[in-house]
């Protein structure tokens, strides 16, 4: 399946308030028996954002299935998402839906920022998150220049592997200490780090378009899949 192949789709989210339908893109390698990699957005920007789409190609290339996202605040035209129970809900909806197409293959949530964030609280949450592992690309440990307010009360929780992929110079996890102690309190969890990286993976020195950004961290997110999963093959 091409990128031009992709398939979009709709799928419905059970809000408090009622039922919404949320925008989906569903990318396949052809390889019935590949891990699918449920791909959410950060907090100011939607599925169809550069970084996502340059990712998400890249991860294809290396022979896993895509399925992008977007959260009902974006798909509802608000800026500002809404209640994180509302992340939460369309986290598991998007997840029951990459199961169903995987047939029985691994699925692995993966998020950028915000969307990370929002699967952790999932997975670590009541009712769980129905994922073989989790990634985070450049989880938001605290807001930009509060480091008191950290957001890792519940990553112990969390049952499944995580991958922390984190710019060395990202402002949402200053000072570093900080991120590594709460990887350490983890179950079972790792930080791989992007020298010199800010918290969209830009290297200061180094201007390169977003989507070849997101293709960057392509290949050490498939290795930890292969290495969550048990799967060997590319």
């Amino acid at each position: 399946m091409t990128e031009a192949a992709e398939q979009r789709l709709r799928i419905p989210v059970p809000l408090p308030a009622g039922e919404v339908r949320v925008s989906a893109a569903f990318g396949s390698t052809g390889d019935v028996a590949a891990p699918v990699v449920v791909l959410a957005h950060g907090a100011g920007a939607g599925m169809d954002h550069p970084f996502l789409l340059g990712f998400a190609a890249a991860l294809r290339a290396q022979g896993l299935q895509t399925l992008r996202f977007n959260f009902p605040y974006v798909e509802a035209g608000r800026r500002m998402p809404g209640p994180a129970a509302h992340a939460i809900l369309a986290w598991r909806a998007v997840v029951a839906e990459a199961t169903r197409r995987a047939g029985g293959a691994p699925v692995i949530a993966c998020g950028k920022s915000y969307g990370g964030r929002m699967a952790s609280m999932a997975a670590a949450g009541e009712h769980g998150l129905d994922a073989a592992a989790l990634v985070y690309l450049g989880y938001p440990l605290h807001p930009q220049g509060r480091p008191e307010k950290l957001r890792v009360e519940h990553l112990p929780a969390v049952p499944q592997p995580q991958l922390f992929v984190e710019g060395s110079n990202d402002p949402f996890i200053q000072p570093v200490s900080q991120l590594e102690e709460a990887v350490a309190s983890c179950r079972d969890a790792r930080i791989a780090w992007i020298d010199g990286g800010g918290h969209s993976f830009e290297v200061k020195g180094h201007k390169r378009p977003a989507d070849e950004v997101g293709a960057s961290l392509a290949s050490l997110v498939a290795e930890f899949t292969r290495t969550a999963t048990g799967r060997k093959d590319g």
